[in-house]
């Protein structure tokens, strides 16, 4: 089938970036036709860069590390540029897009109502394209809570998809509440089709452990810093400036990220796409997620079996220790290939 994809492509975020390309190379694989719908709006535009040069507001990005915030985003806009794109149209104008067979939604947040410049924006819903089906592929509402519901206008909306897979407990939730259809809940791309984001290991002259993201409590830092220490790995922050690390590898582009999570001796993380590149790399790994990925982290380590890489305030040195010097579980990677037998058999059948 000719499929056209619809996410969030062009954020300047490793995640991002590597579930689109996995999907689409995934969907490849199975002898599809497949392109990623290349929606463009100035306004977006602007707020993806603003985000990328100051992503930890209302913390001000240092004077010496906004050079390296503005290199990463250069290289981020040179891999995006690789990408297998549509021609461009506008967001606000889906009818410009080209006619596909089928067009797959997701994954990532395409039906997160909060989303500061994304939410609730109708092309997300299928609205306007033209397609022979509608599917959605591990599609999410990050933080909007299936406690707080969906406005009946937009369950309507998903009542027109042949096919309905989510990522998270909590979508399911959302969407069961409001259709009465019972979605699919399927692996993210990356760990469907890891393929395309396992990359060769950079050569590192010292074991080290990879820190991914930001807003860290002081509790974690304290920990990652003695367990280094201790052990004489050293701390790695990537994508992201975190003063408790012993080197910023800021300006890292999507390759480069990919490149040094798997070459990492394990990762400490509070994103989403920090566990999975730890699972889909094999690597031990621990989390406490931010607020803001509160849902989704807990929702993903609950489906395949590895609560406990979640740790709280009340963690002490040695269980932090085992978890960054552990391997995955065999449970853990059995789930998983569980998991991705679903989401193959979901995806078989949805454009069957």
């Amino acid at each position: 089938m000719n499929i056209g994809v619809l996410t969030f492509h062009k954020c300047i975020n490793y995640g991002s970036y590597w579930q689109a390309r996995c999907l689409v190379e995934a969907l490849k694989a199975r002898g599809h036709e497949a392109e990623l719908l290349d929606h463009d709006c100035r306004c977006v535009r602007r707020a993806e860069m603003h985000c990328a040069l100051q992503p930890k507001l209302p913390q001000r990005t240092r004077g010496n590390e906004l050079k390296l915030y503005a290199e990463k985003t250069r290289r981020f806009v040179e891999a995006i540029a690789r990408l297998p794109l549509s021609r461009r149209f506008s967001l606000h104008e889906p009818e410009q897009a080209r006619c596909y067979d089928a067009v797959v939604i997701g994954s990532d947040e395409v039906w997160n109502f909060r989303h500061p410049w994304y939410g609730s924006k109708p092309i997300f819903f299928g609205d306007g394209l033209r397609a022979g089906r509608l599917v959605s592929y591990a599609a999410s509402f990050g933080n909007h809570s299936a406690w707080d519901g969906m406005h009946p206008a937009w369950a309507r909306r998903l009542s027109r998809f042949a096919a309905l897979s989510v990522r998270d407990a909590n979508s399911w939730h959302l969407v069961r509440g409001a259709t009465r259809r019972e979605p699919e809940l399927v692996l993210d791309p990356c760990l469907l089709f890891p393929q395309p984001a396992q990359s060769e290991p950079a050569d590192e002259s010292s074991p080290y452990a990879v820190v991914y993201g930001h807003g860290f409590p002081k509790w974690l830092k304290t920990l990652a810093q003695r367990w280094s220490l201790r052990t004489g790995v050293r701390l790695v922050s990537l994508g992201y400036a975190n003063d408790f690390t012993d080197e910023q590898r800021i300006a890292a582009g999507p390759i480069e990220f990919a490149r040094t999570m798997g070459g990492a001796r394990a990762v400490i993380t509070n994103f989403f796409h920090g566990c999975v590149f730890a699972l889909i790399n094999g690597k031990p790994w621990a989390t406490a997620p931010s607020d803001y990925r509160s849902i989704k982290i807990p929702d993903l380590a609950a489906a395949i079996g590895a609560d406990a890489r979640l740790v709280d305030e009340q963690a002490r040195d040695a269980a932090f220790a085992e978890l960054l010097e552990t391997p995955l579980q065999p449970q853990v990677s059995e789930r998983i290939a569980s998991l991705r037998a679903r989401s193959e058999a979901y995806l078989d059948a949805a454009f069957a």
